[in-house]
Formats: C-alpha cells, sequence, structure tokens
C-alpha cells in the first residue's frame, strides 16, 4: 500500500495537547515516599507521573536515579537517602544494593509480613470483592538461611577475557560478583564462596549456560553448558564438588544427569517420614521450613476424614499429595506434565503409599468430564503456577467438594479465581499469608473455600 509523503510544512500534536518531555534514563530526581507498592517499591508524585523507587520506604527524602520511563510511570532506583524512615533497618547483605535478589532487605521482618497482608487482603477486596472470615496468622520460618536451590548466571566476556559469575543485577542483565547470600542455606553459601574460582580456572569456560545449586537429601551442582566441556574440565568440576561434598549434574541436550551414575536427590518432609525423589529442573518449594508449615495447614484446614476422597490439582511432585494421603481413604493427583506425573507415582511406591493415584490432564481445561471425577470428591487442593486455575476452578462446582484449599503464589489471579469460586456458592472462610521468599515482596498465601 502506498504512503502519501507529508508535507514538511505541517506538525501534528498528540491528542489533548503536548506531550510531556520523556525522562532520561539516569535522570537524578529528588522524592518524597509517600508509601509502599505491593511490590515493595516506594511510591512518589512528582510533575504528575508516578513514580515506582526501589530501596524507598513510606516518609523518606530520597534522591533516586531513573531506570526506566513510560508515560506517566517512572521506575527509578534509590541512590542517596535524605531523611529514613524510622522503621529502616541494615541490610545484612553487602550486595544487596545492586544484586537483584532480594528488595525488602532494608524493611523488618515483621513489617514485611504485615506488607504482604495488606497486599493480599487489597487484592481481595479489589478483584473479588471478599475478605474472608477469618484471617490465619502469616506462616513463616527463618529471616535468612532458607532458600534451598538458587540459580547462578554466568557470561564469558570474548573481548575481555574474562567470565562473569553472581546473580542479575535489578533491572539489568549486568552480573554481579556475588561472594556471599546469605539468604541460602549454608551449605550452598560455602559452595558459592568458591564457585568462581573453580568456574574461571576452566579450559573452555565460554561453554557454560548458568549454574544451579540444591540442598535436600544431599547438595548438587548443576552446569548447563551449550556446548561438550573437555574432560579436564569434568575433572575439575568433580573434584570440586567431591571437596564441597556435593554432586555433580551436567545439562546439555536432553535431561540433566548426574556425572556419577546412579546419584539420587531428594527432599524429606519428616513429619510425615516422607521422602521425595526429584531432579534439578523439577518445581520444588525453596523454603523447607515453610513448605512443611504449609502442608501442616492445608492438612488442618481441608480435614480428609479416612473415608473421604480427596483431589489434589496442580500436585507436582507429591509434595500435598503423599501427606494427604495419610489421612483420606483416597487421593487422586493431577499433573499437566506426563514426567512429573510418573515421578509423583514413582515418590508413591517409594514410600510405600498405596492409596494416591496419579493422572496427566491438560489443567487449562474443565476437568468434569474425566473418568477420575466421576465419582466426586469431598475436598479439593489446589496449588497452581503464577497463572492461577480460572479455567479449572469455572467448573469446580461439578464435582461436589464441600472444602476447598486454594494455595497461590499470586494474589491477582489468587483473588480473580476465588471470584469465581464465590458466584459458584463458596465462601472464603480462611485466608492468610506464607512467607516462602524473606526479604523479597514475593506474596504466596492459603485460602479456604467452603460450600455453602
Amino acid at each position: 500500500m502506498s504512503r502519501k509523503k507529508s508535507s514538511s510544512s505541517l506538525r501534528f500534536q498528540p491528542t489533548g495537547g503536548d506531550r510531556a518531555a520523556q525522562l532520561p534514563v539516569g535522570k537524578k530526581q529528588r522524592l518524597s515516599i509517600e508509601r509502599l507498592a505491593g511490590d515493595g517499591r516506594g511510591i512518589a508524585f512528582f510533575e504528575g507521573r508516578t513514580w515506582f523507587v526501589s530501596g524507598a520506604l513510606a516518609g523518606e527524602e530520597v534522591e533516586v536515579r531513573v531506570l526506566n520511563a513510560r508515560g506517566k510511570v517512572v521506575e527509578a532506583r534509590l541512590e542517596k537517602l535524605l531523611q529514613a524512615s524510622a522503621a529502616r533497618v541494615e541490610a545484612p547483605c553487602r550486595h544487596y544494593a545492586r544484586c537483584g535478589g532480594c528488595n525488602l532487605q532494608h524493611l523488618p521482618h515483621a513489617e514485611q509480613l504485615a506488607l504482604k497482608q495488606r497486599t493480599l487482603a487489597e487484592q481481595l477486596q479489589r478483584v473479588a470483592g471478599v475478605q474472608p472470615e477469618h484471617w490465619a496468622p502469616p506462616l513463616f520460618g527463618p529471616a535468612f538461611g532458607y532458600r534451598r536451590r538458587a540459580r547462578v548466571a554466568v557470561r564469558w566476556d570474548a573481548k575481555a577475557q574474562q567470565l562473569a559469575v553472581g546473580f542479575r543485577a535489578e533491572a539489568s542483565q549486568d552480573i554481579i560478583a556475588i561472594e556471599e547470600c546469605p539468604v541460602l542455606v549454608q551449605p550452598l553459601q560455602t559452595i558459592l564462596r568458591h564457585l568462581p574460582t573453580v568456574l574461571r580456572s576452566l579450559g573452555k569456560p565460554q561453554a557454560l549456560g548458568h549454574v544451579e545449586l540444591f540442598s535436600g537429601t544431599a547438595e548438587a551442582l548443576l552446569v548447563r553448558h551449550v556446548s561438550a566441556l573437555p574432560e579436564a574440565d569434568l575433572q575439575r568440576l568433580q573434584a570440586f564438588c567431591e571437596q564441597a561434598g556435593a554432586q555433580l549434574w551436567l545439562h546439555g541436550e536432553g535431561e540433566p544427569a548426574p556425572y556419577v551414575a546412579g546419584a539420587t536427590l531428594g527432599f524429606e518432609l519428616t513429619p510425615w517420614q516422607l521422602r521425595l525423589a526429584w531432579r534439578p529442573g523439577d518445581f520444588v518449594q525453596v523454603n523447607a521450613a515453610v513448605n512443611t508449615a504449609m502442608i501442616k495447614q492445608a492438612l488442618d484446614w481441608l480435614a480428609p476424614q479416612a473415608d473421604e476422597r480427596v483431589l489434589d490439582l496442580f500436585c507436582g511432585l507429591g509434595n500435598f499429595a503423599l501427606p494427604l494421603a495419610g489421612q483420606a481413604r483416597e487421593v487422586v493427583a493431577i499433573e499437566g506434565v506426563q514426567t512429573m506425573v510418573e515421578r509423583a507415582a514413582a515418590n508413591a511406591r517409594d514410600n510405600d503409599v498405596h492409596n494416591a493415584a496419579f493422572f496427566q490432564a491438560d489443567l487449562t481445561q474443565p476437568l468434569a468430564g474425566a473418568e477420575w471425577a466421576a465419582e466426586g470428591f469431598s475436598a479439593v487442593l489446589l496449588d497452581p503456577p503464577r497463572d492461577g486455575a480460572f479455567e479449572v476452578v469455572r467448573h469446580i462446582a461439578q464435582l461436589n467438594a464441600k472444602r476447598l484449599v486454594y494455595v497461590s503464589c499470586n494474589p491477582a489471579t489468587l483473588a480473580r479465581d476465588a471470584q469465581v469460586l464465590v458466584n459458584q456458592g463458596y465462601r472464603l472462610t480462611r485466608a492468610g499469608i506464607l512467607d516462602m521468599f524473606p526479604q523479597t515482596a514475593h506474596v504466596e498465601a492459603m485460602a479456604l473455600f467452603e460450600a455453602g
């Protein structure tokens, strides 16, 4: 299609008058912070724009640096603290100012919990127009030393002939060299401290993609490589792992595999005397203490009886299904990925659990027509990903469940799905936050819905 050339003598203004000049990245500005956003950033209003400032607290006077500006919204980072809030504390991590891993270390842990509680309540009220009949106290564990898995970024700089090793910087692809990380469990802190040295000693560091650390029934180091590693590099990595008391896993083409055949990883659910096997790449909750507390609360709220049939949706490796099987007559557990179904079923066999059945199903579709759903269920547990479970909950009343526990990692989709459940006649009787990720604004929550 031809396009006419506009006359150079004409100038067009956007509808509504002159467009405000965009703020350049790097510009500094003094601001007064009014309140905190749900993601933990401070909010300020200046010259018709809303500013979101990482690292700032309500009531503070700050100087900030612009990271990004789009229309009336500006994202910025605290550069200088001019007047501090009385609530501010010293961040214990010396990398905190630049690392993008944690964003709330300057806020006391009790205040972090309060922020997450407000975020959940606001989402439920704004999106679904509901509040629970009872608020549960927050579930939390240690504020530091809790994280049992982490991904370490690596990048080869061909021009400088150097390997960058660390975590991503906030709002950037830059890699910040990390020598310690206080949110990791202690065995992983020890591995991380010496990891950069061994990676930089490799003969072919440009073959590295990224590195992951794991801690459970054993510690493990997973090396993702984009091309084959020389034998000398493999031996150097294995020697490092042996000295650290960790397993070496490699991930090239196909599935991750242990360097030493037969090596296994797992995690324990001690109150139920269960051990679940898992492999790098499988989903597992990163906070063992809060995971245990979460399962206990879910069982308490769902209260499965010895004669009841219970449905576990998005079952993963069996994190909820196997403890549920100890109380219910039968557990039917559903997962969208067939390999996870097979691993969950193997975990049931290995733990001598025989009243749990595992099936693969598309969990973006209604479930009432499935053969395993024909008998119905007394209770349902859902633990969906961030997208929530909208298609599942739309028709969940057809399963005739009287009680439903929804475990969420995204308050926005929990609130959306809560509205759907309330419209089907369920009451939101309990809700509360799960502090799975201390020192971050990430909110996990649990809600109990009851029929009638």
